[in-house]
């Protein structure tokens, strides 16, 4: 019954979380376009009023006109909406399923059997001191950047980021290391929203109350994080559908993939965001498919065995796969609530049908078993390299 339950925790927080996230990267997507796109105004009422720039868009059968001022309007408008609580549900439900999915079940998903010495209890500190340390200093680099070079702090902070990865994917299961650099960066997204964006929103219109003009400091800082939000929205996606995709992860240099791949991430989000601003640089995207294509055939699986000469005997196969494969692959498996992607290998009939996928994520990708929790050996690998590389009888 635990296990049901957690699978229906599961379901539901990640339905949730999806929601509430689409809200939130929507939302930021939308709003640095809008930056992006904004014009002068020609009318000399709307320069008069302290509009920087405008936009006129037709969405739905109605025309639009958004208006971006200066610093702030004259007068402080009635009703006034916050773009706030997307950010700060997306944060929540996606730490209530790493409760769930990870540290409730820290023995199986935080704890690498290769590398002894780190207990279920200190990898889950360690995971929750990367969410708080990363946005610490994050934080402090943010401060000493904001009023220099913002490509010398993408530098800095992206080695930074590396350097976390590497870290992490030396103390953690590469699934577990990915995710919690995912959740860093989204730890840093939804603090900037709550410890600088808002507040410094807050601030401005308090000072307007008070009839004082408002100072732009404020909006310069929100701008600034703001702007690292969007940026950070593909590599935090890709972190999060990584679990999906062992060959990533579970290479020996796993930190290495990552780093190239969420460099591609904001190359490409690079280009769109100077795109808006009518600046086609296509080095950006071309630089990212590049180091995409690269990694790609960095992780390209070995060229097949050819089969030996005397038959590999199935019975030895399918010892080899309940031993290493059917705690996970099972209709009523021992290590899982329930059999990952509906993949059973418990009869020799499930065992052919899926002959391809088994050698492709057990030989090819060495991605399975997840961290090689049941202890699968080379030799082991190599016997059913040589039993893939047979022909299956008609």
């Amino acid at each position: 019954m635990e296990a049901y339950l957690i699978e229906w925790a599961s379901l539901l927080l990640r339905w949730l979380h999806l929601i509430v996230g689409i809200a939130w990267i929507g939302a930021s997507f939308y709003f640095v376009w809008l930056d992006n796109s904004l014009r002068p105004p020609e009318d000399e009422t709307l320069k008069k009023k302290g509009v920087a720039g405008e936009l006129w868009a037709v969405h739905g059968g109605g025309f639009y006109n958004p208006q971006k001022y200066l610093v702030a309007p004259a007068t402080l408008p009635r009703d006034l909406h916050w773009f706030k609580w997307e950010a700060y549900s997306t944060w929540i439900t996606g730490f209530l399923l790493i409760v769930v999915l990870y540290y409730a079940q820290a023995a199986t998903w935080m704890v690498d059997p290769s590398r002894p010495g780190l207990t279920p209890a200190a990898a889950v500190a360690v995971g929750l001191a990367t969410l708080a340390g990363g946005w610490l200093a994050y934080d402090v680099l943010c401060r000493l950047m904001i009023e220099r070079s913002q490509v010398l702090f993408g530098i800095l902070y992206y080695g930074f980021v590396v350097l976390m990865t590497w870290l992490l994917t030396q103390l953690l299961p590469g699934r577990a290391a990915f995710l919690h650099v995912g959740a860093m960066l989204a730890t840093v997204m939804s603090a900037n929203v709550f410890f600088w964006i808002i507040p410094g929103q807050k601030k401005t219109i308090a000072q307007m109350q008070r009839g004082e003009t408002p100072d732009p400091i404020h909006g310069m800082r929100a701008k600034q994080r703001s702007v690292h939000n969007n940026y950070l929205t593909l590599p935090v996606l890709f972190c999060m559908i990584s679990n999906h995709y062992a060959f990533t992860y579970g290479h020996p240099h796993a930190w290495a993939v990552l780093a190239l791949i969420l460099l591609a991430a904001v190359l490409i989000r690079h280009f769109f965001n100077q795109r808006h601003r009518g600046q086609q640089q296509w080095r950006y995207p071309i630089a990212g498919v590049v180091l995409l294509m690269i990694v790609a055939v960095w992780l390209a699986p070995t060229a097949a065995v050819n089969a030996a000469s005397a038959p590999v005997e199935f019975a030895r196969v399918q010892q080899i796969i309940a031993q290493r494969c059917a705690g996970c692959h099972a209709e009523h498996p021992t290590l899982m609530p329930a059999a990952p992607a509906g993949v059973m290998l418990d009869s020799p009939a499930r065992i052919h049908a899926l002959k391809p996928r088994i050698i492709a994520q057990a030989v090819q990708l060495k991605a399975m078993p997840l961290g090689n929790v049941t202890g699968i050996t080379d030799d082991e690998r190599a016997l059913l390299a040589r039993w893939g590389a047979e022909k299956e009888s008609p």
